[in-house]
């Protein structure tokens, strides 16, 4: 098992773990989870051995191999398809080895263990995992430095699941994934038969990938039993209990500082005072589970919204001589929330960029409405900001009108502090980036929001807060993301593109990762498995399999229960209005007699929509309900 007792590193004057505990057994998946600047990636670097930590231990079996995904390397002129294979070490010291030998008998040794590397086998699996993580054919053989910095941290993944391992060490894998990718990695890790450290800002990934979760809060940390969202519960449940500790600490510290107060000056009383004094800083020490979002965002609803908002007729997109979309017939609404589905490349940051008006369509009519004021976040805005200025400057050119101060609470909302607000835009992080971008485009009051992967390097509680403020936005919102938690939360229909067309998706989020899944293991290759450090890997394997369907089948459970309550409110809604026309007598002496009785009977209709949904909810809540209680 892996073991840390009293792990303590410092880093400067700033300890950023002090006397951390928790062990990870073989088999197990643990999510390393918590704020930016928690430790989660130095733990990694101290497992690694990259860092030496000032104290404590850190255990590891001596038989166990580890690979990691590294952020940063060497640029390389190593095709694709060797860069992953390169992750194979010891694959690669035997062919080396098979290259310098000449006596028969080694070789035959040699080749023996090739075999048993699976080296003949090597290169149809790189090439199953560099095409399950995107790349197309043709970049199998495309050197490693033609590539952007997205694709690139694509190779590190594959280079690191190629690398057969005991332990594996996953640092913001589905960072520049896309959902088709990340689904593909939730079925490669389902079959990886070794341990599992994951840090992710992706809470569904979180979830369908882990088993264990070890939060870090307060430079020290805690492991919990069960998936990201069972710790945050377990944190919620932590959290009420502190908060009662709390009041009892408080009346407790408020009676010991009666008595200081009373008798500081009395000499007879020094030591007792002096002892109060102690026990009153020990109650004001006591560490308090912090569960408050650091974000309170808001995007700024539009003053005017044309219906429709925009209306695309027969419209076809393309580049050069290359047509990617061809019969795109389809509207937006106000209010609408589109999610845009489609596997890479299939022409989703095509169809986006033509929303927006940045690439023309070929033919047919896109027509934007008078009062469709677009809001649009690509990963490219980020690269534009000028990087010299700072964020209080960018926001008050974008905002001439807004007082500092109100240019200051505003991006406080958004987590940017009076420090970071005063540091120039290079120096930010990506998620500040992210963060300042999002800002910028909620000051603007849009009635269309068209966004492009929003989520790429925000922590979960951004993740969080900015679903909720796209909840409560009364625009509307087209989005492409591989986060299906933020979908799920905001998303009400989907536009699927496939096969050079866009069109309506019959079904939820769900059911399309569904079908996806079922696709992607039929398509599966084996993955490397842990060998000699984990017992046994078929009996483990089997374990795995039976949590993932138990998890599989409560995730479908909370879909369905989900899309029932969507239903629900929809189809009240819809019986209420009508209801109300029928309670009005007006109703009754203007309405000809065809069109009262097709009023009467939508309310009939609707009615027993509502009684039905209301059955199948309460039928699905329990199912759901049963599972989740199961072991």
């Amino acid at each position: 098992m892996l073991r840390v007792q009293n792990l303590t590193y410092r880093r400067g004057d700033t300890v950023l773990l002090q006397d951390l505990d928790f062990a990870v057994h073989a088999g197990q998946r643990v999510a390393v989870a918590g704020r930016n600047g928690a430790g989660k990636s130095t733990l990694f670097q101290l497992i690694l051995g990259e860092l030496q930590p000032e104290g404590g231990d850190l255990e590891l079996p001596d038989e166990w191999r580890i690979s990691h995904m590294q952020q940063e390397v060497e640029v390389s002129q190593r095709g694709a398809l060797d860069y992953a294979i390169d992750g194979h070490r010891e694959l690669r010291q035997v062919e080396a080895r098979l290259q310098l030998e000449t006596d028969p008998n080694r070789l035959a040794e040699l080749h023996t263990r090739l075999d048993d590397l699976g080296g003949y086998q090597a290169e149809a699996n790189a090439a199953a995992v560099l095409t399950g993580l995107g790349f197309k054919h043709e970049d199998l053989q495309k050197p490693y430095a033609e590539f952007s910095g997205g694709w690139r941290i694509r190779l590190h993944l594959a280079k690191a699941l190629m690398s057969p391992s005991d332990l594996l060490l996953l640092d913001e894998p589905t960072n520049h994934l896309d959902l088709e990718a990340i689904l593909w990695l939730e079925n490669w890790l389902a079959r990886f038969a070794g341990t599992v450290l994951l840090i992710a800002h992706d809470r569904t990934f979180l979830d369908a990938c882990t088993n264990q979760t070890l939060y870090l809060s307060n430079r020290s940390g805690r492991l919990y039993q069960g998936n990201y969202s069972s710790c945050e519960r377990q944190r919620a449940e932590q959290r009420m209990q502190q908060q009662s500790a709390a009041a009892r600490r408080a009346a407790k510290a408020a009676h010991i500082q009666k008595f200081v107060d009373r008798f500081r000056a009395k000499a007879s009383k020094a030591k007792q005072v002096q002892s109060r004094i102690k026990a009153l800083e020990k109650l004001k020490d006591s560490p308090v589970l912090q569960l408050e979002s650091p974000y309170a965002v808001a995007f700024r609803n539009p003053a005017k919204v044309s219906n429709p908002l925009m209306t695309l007729r027969d419209l076809a997109l393309g580049y050069g001589a290359t047509m990617v979309l061809q019969h795109i017939s389809e509207l937006i609404l106000p209010g609408a929330r589109i999610g845009v589905l489609g596997e890479n490349g299939a022409g989703k940051s095509t169809l986006l960029k033509a929303l927006v008006g940045e690439l023309t369509a070929r033919q047919g009519e896109l027509l934007r409405g008078q009062h469709c004021a677009i809001g649009y976040f690509a990963q490219h805005q980020l690269e534009s900001l000028s990087s010299a200025d700072t964020g209080l400057q960018t926001m008050a050119r974008h905002k001439p009108a807004w007082r500092e101060q109100q240019v200051r609470d505003y991006l406080g909302h958004w987590g940017f502090n009076d420090q970071m607000i005063s540091r120039a835009i290079s120096t930010l992080s990506g998620g500040e980036k992210a963060r300042l971008v999002l800002a910028l485009l909620a000051a603007d009051e849009p009635a269309l929001l068209v966004l492009d992967e929003p989520t790429n390097h925000l922590d979960l509680d951004m993740r969080d807060a900015l679903a909720m403020a796209l909840q409560d936005f009364e625009g509307a919102v087209v989005i492409v993301s591989h986060d299906r938690s933020l979908l799920d939360q905001v998303i009400d229909e989907f536009w699927l593109v496939a096969n050079g067309r866009v069109q309506a998706f019959n079904g939820d989020l769900h059911d399309y990762t569904s079908l996806r899944q079922k696709y992607l293991t039929a398509q599966a290759v084996p993955g490397p498995a842990a060998q000699g450090a984990g017992g046994n890997g078929n009996s483990r394997r089997q374990q795995r399999q039976q949590r993932a369907a138990r998890r599989d089948a409560a995730r479908t459970l909370q879909q369905q229960v989900r899309r029932l309550e969507r239903q629900l409110e929809q189809s009240a809604a819809k019986l209420q209005d009508v209801e109300t026309r029928l309670a009005d007598t007006d109703t009754y002496q203007s309405l000809p007699a065809a069109e009262l009785d097709e009023l009467l009977a939508r309310a009939g209709k609707y009615r027993r929509q509502v009684e039905s949904l209301e059955e199948e909810w309460l039928l699905a809540s329990e199912r759901l309900e049963a599972e989740l209680q199961q072991p």
